[in-house]
């Protein structure tokens, strides 16, 4: 174990050392469930203006850290900083969430740049540069990216949907254009993601929100070889590299894209069922999560009887606990402190 390791828990983990009290960080955990995020929130313009504004960025990131002791940080940006800096109309609208411009046919694929525009997203790298000197020694820092298959969901629409039909329809009437668009945004994810990584980025985790819509087959070549291609893309310019995969909704899906994807740690889901991955994971490899975050909304003993049973369900493995997906913003502060000691037997 390298000493970098030792030191942060949750590197410990990614390296395959199960750790008697596991590490713990909340997916979304800088957000509106803080009163700090919202009155920052208030002041910083547009969502987009908050994520490319490096001082308040870094400010947002380091909240939860401040408040909590997490022991892993985790960039605050989104995952449609992609788009935006392949030259598409991406806004935020209060209570309505992204809306970009759609694509609708291949001519707009194809018009795409070749590379993604690393100017735009200068400001993230300063956020992180700002961040990692704030940070203790045991803190691991995380960045992310969203997978392929998610962040095209929302090119091709222009918002989310119930099943992410839109874009399921192309992938199905378009193989060929749709492969393209594929093929652009794991280019410019793997870009994305070395230039974290050399920033002073720890370890990064790929969002893959809603692989859970596709079959088997669209399973494997939208969500499963652009998760592979891009943690070999990454390893090529950065070595060693630790990256998380989280392909939400994967189901018994999550056996192939374990065996097939090279990542250090498969983040899981709520509805995963813990006796499928004591049978279908390898014992070796890490898991993250899976907190349900309506247990964490509700508190008492439906939290303490929900923490316990993730831990007794991963004892065996080297485990991050974490929810199964992102904090609801009405999740009171006190809960999030009670998970915490359930976690840290405090």
């Amino acid at each position: 174990m390298s000493s970098t390791a030792s030191a942060k828990p949750v590197l410990a983990v990614l390296e395959g050392r199960r750790q008697t009290i596991p590490p713990v960080w909340m997916m979304r955990q800088a957000g509106r469930y803080l009163p700090e995020y919202r009155a920052l929130r208030a002041n910083a313009g547009s969502f987009l203006d908050l994520c490319f504004t490096p001082d308040y960025a870094a400010d947002v990131t380091l909240q939860p850290i401040r408040r909590f002791q997490f022991d892993a940080a985790i960039l605050f940006s989104d995952i449609l900083v992609i788009p935006h800096a392949l030259g598409r109309e991406v806004r935020f609208e209060a209570g309505e969430g992204p809306r970009l411009e759609p694509i609708t046919d291949g001519r707009a694929i194809a018009a795409l740049p070749p590379e993604v525009d690393q100017g735009t997203l200068a400001p993230v790298y300063e956020t992180i540069r700002k961040v990692k000197g704030a940070l203790s020694p045991q803190v691991t820092f995380l960045g992310f990216c969203g997978a392929p298959w998610t962040v095209a969901t929302y090119m091709i629409a222009g918002r989310g949907t119930p099943d992410q039909a839109p874009a399921r329809l192309f992938a199905y009437a378009h193989p060929k254009e749709f492969q393209q668009l594929v093929d652009r945004l794991v280019e410019a994810s793997v870009s994305y993601l070395v230039e974290q990584l050399r920033a002073g980025i720890d370890a990064v985790q790929i969002f893959d929100t809603w692989s859970g819509v596709l079959p088997p087959e669209e399973f494997q070549r939208w969500c499963i070889d652009p998760a592979r291609r891009i943690c070999e893309g990454v390893r090529a310019k950065v070595p060693g590299a630790k990256i998380i995969g989280f392909p939400r909704g994967a189901a018994t899906q999550l056996a192939p894209y374990a065996a097939q994807v090279p990542v250090d740690a498969i983040s899981l889901d709520w509805m995963v069922d813990p006796a499928f991955i004591r049978t279908g994971l390898p014992k070796v490899l890490p898991v993250q999560g899976n907190l349900d975050p309506l247990a964490l909304l509700t508190g008492g003993d439906a939290l303490d009887r929900a923490v316990d049973g993730v831990l007794a369900a991963f004892a065996d493995r080297p485990l991050i606990f974490n929810l199964g997906h992102g904090i609801l913003p009405e999740t009171p502060i006190a809960h999030v402190e009670q998970m915490l000691k359930r976690v840290r037997g405090a």
